[in-house]
C-alpha cells in the first residue's frame, strides 16, 4: 500500500489516471469529480456539474481536458488547467456508459444505455453523427488500430467493429477524394468518386468522418459486456461480462496485417501452381477474426468488477483484476509463447470478509470484536484494527462471546451452534440446535447460559458446562440443552430482561410476546407493528423495551404494563438492528437505508445520524462501556465509531440537518436560464450549488462595500473642501484587515477567490443591478493590466447572459466602448508575451540540444524507430545476399 486518497462521504463510482501519471480523476455517486495529485495525495480541483453518479471519465491525450459522462445523461467537457467547465453536451436519453477523445481530430465519441453511439465535433460543440446499429444498451467502447477502428460491446455476445475514415479537409469539400481500397480497379475508383460526392451532399454529417460497420467478433460470454478496454498501446483488447472470465484479444498492426496478407498470397500462388490453375487475383483483405485474434481467456476466482492492462516492451502482458468480493488479482501473460497461458502473479486480500457480515459482538473488556459472515468468523483487535483470528464457519446469523472471552458461539443458517476456542482458533463443538436457521442468541444476565430462537418456532435454553473428552485430561467448555418453549410462529429475536425474570420473543406474526423465565408462563403481548419485528432490546433497568420492525418504525414500550409510549418513524427502509447504550436510555438503530441513528427513549428524540456506509447496514454492536459502536454493511465494510467527549447540542444538529437538506434541494432545483437562449445540445458545464450561491453573495457584499466606501469618500472630499483643511478619513475595518487597500482592489480580491470551476455559475445568479458597477470596475482593472485572463472570461460571460439589458442601457454605452479598447489592447499584449516566451523556450531547447548533442524526447524516439527500421532492412538484405 503506497497511498490513500481521502475523499468525501460519497461512494467512488469511476477512476481515470491522467496521461502524465501524476493525477487521478475520481468520479463520485453524487455527480462531483475531484482531481487528486498523486504526489501530494491532495484533491486540488473539484468539478460540480452532474446531478447523478459519474459513470465515465476520460482525459485527452495531452491531459489538458477531461470529459465526464453521468447517469443524468449529460456529457461535460472540463478544462483541467483552468480548473473550469467548458460546456455540457446533451443528446443521450439514458445513462452515458463510455466517453472517448480522438487524438487525430477534435472529436469525441460517447455511448449510452439508450443504444446510441454519438459523435461530437468539439469545435462547434454539436453531435454530427449517431450510430444506431445496436439493439440493446451499449455498455463499452474502445478505439484500436491507431483510431481507425471502433469496437462496441452491448448486451449480447458480439463485439461490433466499425471502420472510421477521416475525410481529408484540405480538398474542396464538394470533391472529396475516396480512400483507395486495396486492389480496386481505376474505373471503379472513378465511379466511387462520383457516387461519394452525391452521397456527401445527401449526408452532410459525413463531412468529418465516415463510420461503417465491418463485422463483429464473437465473445464466449453470453451476458452483457461490463468493461471493454485496450491497453495504452492499443495492441491488446480485453473484455468481461458479469461472470468470472476475462477474454483477451490481440489486435494486429498494419505492418503485421501486410505480412499476413503476403503470406496468404504466397500460399495461394503455390496452391495454384500445384493445381496448374491461373494465378489467383490479389485477394482483398484479411478477415476480422484474423486481424483481431483471440489470445486466451483468464478465469478469476470470483466475478470480475473491472480490470486494467499494461503491455511491457518485451511482449509480456500484465493484467490486474478487481473482483466483486474485495480481492485484487494480478496475472502475467506471455504473448510470444505458442499457447499463451495466464499465470496468477499475486493477489491482494485485505483482512476483511469476502461476503456480507451478518453478526457482530464485542468482548466484555471492550477490546475484541467478533464479526461473522457466510464463510468465516474473524476476531479483530479494536485498538490496532488488525484481524487476530480467522476461523471457517457455516453461514453465520448470530453470535456471542462466552463469559471470560476465551470462546465464541456462532448460530448458523442451517440450525447449528458452533463453539470456537480463540486461543487455538479451532472449532471445539458443533450442535444441531434448531431445525431451521438460528435467528437470535442472547446471553443470560447471570452468565451461566444463553437462549436461542430459531425458524423452527422454538426457543431453547442452554447452559454452559465443563465436560471431559476421553482423549484429553483437561475439561473443556460445552453447551447443554436445558429446556424448550414451543411457539406458533417463527422466532426472529430473543432478549432477556436484566433481572432475568422476563424473556421477550419477537415472532413472525408481527407481535412480541413476553414470558416469565422461571415458569415460561405468558405475561404480555406487544402488538402494533404492521410487519415483523426484526430486532429489539431491553434497557439496563428493565423498564423499557424498544422494538424495530420491517415497517420502518421503532416503538418504545413500558415493560411493566406493555403500553406503547411512542412510535418513531426511524428509517427509510427496514430497521435491521437495535441496541441500548449501557447504563442509559439512549439506543442506536441500523437501517437498510445505510444509516445508523441514535435516539433518546425518554424524550423520544432523534439525537444524531452516523453516515458512512454506502449500502444496507445489517447489524451493529455496542461496546459494554458504551464508548464504541461497530457496524457491518452490504458494502462489505466494518466501520468503528467512537464516542467523543465534546457535547452534542441538539439545536445545532437540527440546524446542520436543515442546511444539508437545503443544499440537496439547491442542486435539484431548476438551473437558472440565460435570457434569450433556447435549450440546445450544448449548455453550461456547472450546476447551481450552495458554493456558487455563497460566491455570488460574497461578490454582492464586496460591491455593496465598494458603493458605500465611494459614497463616504465623496462626502469626505466635500467636508474637507468646506473645512478648508484635510480631515482624517475613517478606514473600513475590512479594508484595514486586507492591508489598507482601496475598495476597488478589495472587489478584485474577492473576485480572485471565487473558484475557477464556480465562476460562471456564481455570475449567473448575480442580480443585474450589480453588473453595471462590475463592468466599470473591470474597465479600471483591465486598464491597469490586472488579472486580464480572469476578467476577460467573466466579462464575456456577463455580456452573453445580460446582452439585452446591457445594450439597451445608455449609461453603459461609454463603459462598453472603453472596455472594448482596453480589452483588445491588453489581450493582444498578453498574447505577444506568450508568443515571445514560446519562442524563447524553443530557442533554449535548440541551444541545449546543440550543447549536449542530445535530442529531446519526442524527436529522439521517432529517430530511434527510424534507425531500427533501417537496421532491420539491412539485416534482411544481408540475409538475402547470403
Amino acid at each position: 500500500q503506497v497511498l490513500i486518497l481521502k475523499g468525501l462521504k460519497q461512494e467512488v463510482t469511476c477512476l481515470c489516471p491522467s496521461p502524465d501519471g501524476l493525477h487521478l480523476a475520481v468520479g463520485y455517486e453524487d455527480g462531483s469529480i475531484r482531481v487528486f495529485s498523486l504526489l501530494s495525495g491532495e484533491a486540488n480541483i473539484t468539478f460540480n456539474g452532474h446531478k447523478a453518479a459519474v459513470t465515465a471519465l476520460q482525459y485527452d491525450h495531452l491531459g489538458g481536458q477531461l470529459v465526464s459522462g453521468s447517469k443524468d445523461t449529460d456529457v461535460i467537457v472540463w478544462d483541467v488547467i483552468n480548473e473550469s467547465g467548458l460546456y455540457r453536451l446533451r443528446g443521450h436519453k439514458d445513462a452515458v456508459t463510455q466517453v472517448l477523445f480522438l487524438k487525430e481530430k477534435n472529436l469525441l465519441v460517447t455511448s449510452g444505455k439508450d443504444t446510441l453511439v454519438k459523435w461530437w465535433d468539439l469545435d462547434t460543440q454539436h453531435c454530427f453523427k449517431t450510430l444506431v446499429g445496436h439493439r440493446t444498451e451499449v455498455w463499452g467502447m474502445a478505439l484500436i488500430s491507431e483510431e481507425k477502428r471502433l469496437i462496441t460491446g452491448s448486451a449480447d455476445s458480439e463485439l461490433r467493429v466499425w471502420d472510421i475514415t477521416y475525410i481529408q479537409e484540405g480538398k474542396d469539400p464538394d470533391e472529396p477524394e475516396s480512400k483507395k481500397s486495396k486492389g480496386s480497379s481505376p474505373a471503379a475508383e472513378e465511379n466511387t468518386e462520383e457516387d461519394e460526392t452525391l452521397e456527401l451532399d445527401e449526408h452532410p454529417e459525413e463531412r468529418l468522418v465516415k463510420c461503417s460497420k465491418v463485422g463483429s467478433i464473437m465473445r464466449e460470454g453470453r451476458d452483457r459486456v461490463v468493461t471493454l478496454a485496450t491497453d495504452r498501446t492499443g495492441k491488446i483488447l480485453a473484455c468481461h461480462g458479469t461472470d468470472v472470465v476475462l477474454e483477451v484479444f490481440a489486435v494486429l498492426s498494419e505492418e503485421e496485417v501486410q505480412k499476413k496478407l503476403e503470406k496468404k498470397m504466397k500460399k495461394a500462388k503455390k496452391k495454384a501452381k500445384q493445381n496448374s490453375e491461373e494465378e489467383p487475383e490479389r485477394s482483398g483483405e484479411l478477415s476480422l477474426q484474423e486481424e483481431i485474434q483471440r489470445v486466451t481467456n483468464i478465469r478469476a476466482s470470483s466475478k470480475i468488477k473491472s480490470f486494467d492492462l499494461i503491455l511491457s516492451p518485451k511482449g509480456e502482458l500484465k493484467i490486474v483484476l478487481l473482483l466483486q468480493n474485495n480481492i485484487i488479482e494480478s496475472y502475467n501473460l506471455n504473448l510470444s509463447a505458442q499457447v499463451p497461458q495466464a499465470v496468477r502473479a499475486s493477489k491482494i486480500t485485505i483482512g476483511g470478509h469476502r461476503s456480507d457480515v451478518r453478526t457482530l459482538a464485542f468482548s466484555s473488556d471492550n477490546i475484541a470484536i467478533l464479526s461473522a459472515a457466510a464463510e468465516s468468523v474473524k476476531i479483530w483487535n479494536r485498538v490496532t484494527l488488525q484481524c487476530i483470528r480467522t476461523m471457517d464457519c457455516e453461514y453465520a446469523l448470530c453470535s456471542l462471546f462466552v463469559p471470560g472471552d476465551r470462546q465464541v458461539i456462532v448460530g448458523t443458517k442451517t440450525g447449528k451452534l458452533q463453539l470456537y476456542d480463540l486461543a487455538s482458533g479451532s472449532l471445539m463443538e458443533a450442535l444441531n440446535a434448531h431445525d431451521g436457521a438460528v435467528w437470535s442468541i442472547a446471553l443470560s444476565p447471570d452468565q451461566r447460559g444463553f437462549v436461542t430462537g430459531g425458524a423452527d418456532k422454538c426457543v431453547k435454553f442452554w447452559e454452559f458446562e465443563l465436560v471431559k473428552d476421553e482423549s484429553s485430561v483437561q475439561k473443556r467448555l460445552s453447551m447443554k440443552h436445558v429446556r424448550s418453549l414451543q411457539l406458533d410462529e417463527d422466532v426472529l429475536c430473543v432478549r432477556y430482561s436484566p433481572n432475568q425474570k422476563l424473556l421477550a420473543v419477537s415472532l413472525l406474526d408481527c407481535t412480541v410476546k413476553i414470558f416469565y423465565v422461571d415458569t415460561l408462563k405468558f405475561f404480555l403481548s406487544l402488538y402494533g407493528h404492521k410487519l415483523p419485528v426484526l430486532c429489539m432490546d431491553i434497557s439496563y433497568d428493565g423498564t423499557l423495551i424498544a422494538t424495530g420492525s420491517a415497517d420502518r418504525n421503532v416503538k418504545i414500550w413500558g415493560l411493566d404494563f406493555g403500553d406503547c409510549h411512542r412510535s418513531l418513524f426511524a428509517h427509510d427502509d427496514s430497521v435491521m438492528y437495535l441496541q441500548f447504550v449501557a447504563k442509559s436510555h439512549l439506543f442506536f438503530t441500523a437501517g437498510k437505508d445505510s444509516k445508523i441513528k441514535q435516539w433518546d427513549a425518554d424524550k423520544f428524540e432523534h439525537i444524531q445520524t452516523l453516515e458512512g456506509h454506502h449500502q444496507e447496514v445489517w447489524c451493529l454492536a455496542l461496546s459494554p462501556n458504551g464508548d464504541y459502536v461497530v457496524s457491518a454493511s452490504h458494502d462489505k465494510s466494518l466501520r468503528l465509531w467512537e464516542r467523543t467527549r465534546e457535547p452534542l447540542v441538539l439545536e445545532e444538529e437540527r440546524e446542520m440537518q436543515r442546511e444539508a437538506e437545503y443544499e440537496e434541494s439547491v442542486a435539484k432545483e431548476e438551473q437558472p436560464v440565460v435570457a434569450g437562449e433556447t435549450q440546445g445540445e450544448t449548455g453550461l458545464a456547472g450546476k447551481k450549488t450552495i458554493e456558487t450561491i455563497k460566491a455570488a453573495e460574497r461578490i454582492m457584499e464586496a460591491i455593496e462595500l465598494y458603493r458605500e466606501e465611494m459614497a463616504k469618500l465623496m462626502e469626505h472630499k466635500a467636508i474637507c473642501k468646506a473645512a478648508g483643511k484635510e480631515v482624517p478619513f475613517p478606514v473600513n475595518p475590512i479594508l484595514r484587515a486586507y492591508g489598507n487597500i482601496t475598495p476597488s482592489a478589495y472587489v478584485l480580491e474577492v473576485f480572485k477567490k471565487v473558484k475557477s470551476s464556480e465562476l460562471e455559475e456564481s455570475l449567473l445568479v448575480l442580480p443585474f443591478s450589480y453588473v453595471p458597477d462590475l463592468l466599470r470596475l473591470f474597465n479600471e482593472y483591465i486598464h491597469l493590466g490586472l488579472e486580464v485572463e480572469l476578467l476577460c472570461r467573466a466579462l464575456l460571460f456577463l455580456l452573453k447572459i445580460h446582452f439585452g439589458q446591457i445594450t439597451s442601457n445608455h449609461m453603459l454605452v461609454t463603459v462598453i466602448e472603453n472596455l472594448k479598447k482596453t480589452t483588445i489592447s491588453r489581450v493582444s499584449e498578453a498574447r505577444d508575451v506568450l508568443g515571445f516566451n514560446m519562442a524563447g523556450l524553443q530557442y533554449l531547447k535548440r541551444e541545449i540540444e546543440a550543447k549536449d548533442e542530445v535530442t529531446f524526447f519526442a524527436d529522439a524516439t521517432d529517430r530511434f524507430e527510424e534507425k531500427k527500421r533501417k537496421r532491420k532492412k539491412k539485416e534482411k538484405m544481408v540475409l538475402a545476399v547470403l
